[in-house]
C-alpha cells in the first residue's frame, strides 16, 4: 500500500519510451497564441495583464542589464505554473516532482547569475563572501560559510519546488484513499472528509502558483546580487 502511494511520481513510459517529453512539452501545446486580428480575446488579454504585471513586479528592483532576463523568468513562470496546476488533474503526471527535472532547471540559471557577476563586477561579487567589518580571526570561516551557502543555493531550489508538490501530492491521496475506505463504513465521517479533501485541492492550487513564483522570484534575487 505504501509503495503504491510513490507510484504517482514514477515517470510514466509506453512501449518502453518515457513520456516525461511529453509532459513537459505539453504546456506549450496548451498556451493561446496572439490572432492575426487588432482586438484580442478575452484569454489573450488576461494571459497578457498577468505577464505583464508579473514581468514589472519582477523586474522593478533589478537595474536595467538585469532586464535582458525577463523573457526568461517569464516563460520559466508561465511554464512551472501550467505544469504544477495540470499535474493536479486525475490521471496526469506532474513532471516538477522529479529532483532531477528542477536540479535541471535551477543549477544553469543559478550558474549563469554567479557568472554574469563575476564577469561584470568581480570584486563584488567576491565581496559577498565576507561581510564588511568582519574580525580577522573569523575571516576564513566566514569564507567557507558563505560559500557553502552560495553552493547550497540550487540545491534549496530544487528540493524546496520537488518537496512541497510531492507532500501536497501525497496528503491528497491519502485523504482521497481514506474517503473510499470509510464511505461504507461511516458515511458521515467521509463526507467530512471529502469537504476536507475539497479544501486540500483548493490549498494545493494556490501552492503550486506560490511555488512557482517562489522560484522565479529567487532566481531575480541571485541576479540582483550580481548585476
Amino acid at each position: 500500500m505504501m509503495a503504491s502511494f510513490f507510484d504517482q511520481f514514477a515517470s510514466p513510459s509506453f512501449l518502453g519510451i518515457p513520456l516525461i517529453a511529453v509532459a513537459i512539452a505539453l504546456p506549450w501545446v496548451l498556451f493561446p497564441t496572439p490572432p492575426s486580428r487588432w482586438m484580442n480575446n478575452r484569454l489573450i488579454t488576461i494571459q497578457t495583464w498577468f505577464i505583464n504585471r508579473f514581468t514589472n513586479q519582477l523586474m522593478m528592483p533589478l537595474s536595467t542589464g538585469g532586464h535582458k532576463w525577463a523573457l526568461l523568468l517569464a516563460s520559466l513562470m508561465v511554464f512551472l505554473i501550467t505544469i504544477n496546476m495540470l499535474g493536479l488533474l486525475p490521471y496526469t503526471f506532474t513532471p516538477t516532482t522529479q529532483l532531477s527535472l528542477n536540479m535541471g532547471l535551477a543549477v544553469p540559471l543559478w550558474l549563469a547569475t554567479v557568472i554574469i557577476g563575476m564577469r561584470n563586477q568581480p570584486t563584488v561579487a567576491l565581496g559577498h563572501l565576507l561581510p564588511e567589518g568582519t574580525p580577522i580571526p573569523l575571516i576564513p570561516v566566514l569564507i567557507i560559510i558563505e560559500t557553502i551557502s552560495l553552493f547550497i543555493r540550487p540545491l534549496a531550489l530544487g528540493v524546496r519546488l520537488t518537496a512541497n508538490l510531492t507532500a501536497g501530492h501525497l496528503l491528497i491521496q491519502l485523504i482521497a484513499t481514506a474517503v473510499f475506505v470509510l464511505l461504507p463504513l461511516m458515511p458521515t465521517v467521509a463526507i467530512l472528509t471529502a469537504a476536507v479533501l475539497f479544501l486540500l485541492t483548493l490549498l494545493e492550487v494556490a501552492v503550486a502558483m506560490i511555488q512557482a513564483y517562489v522560484f522565479v522570484l529567487l532566481l531575480s534575487l541571485y541576479l540582483q546580487e550580481n548585476v
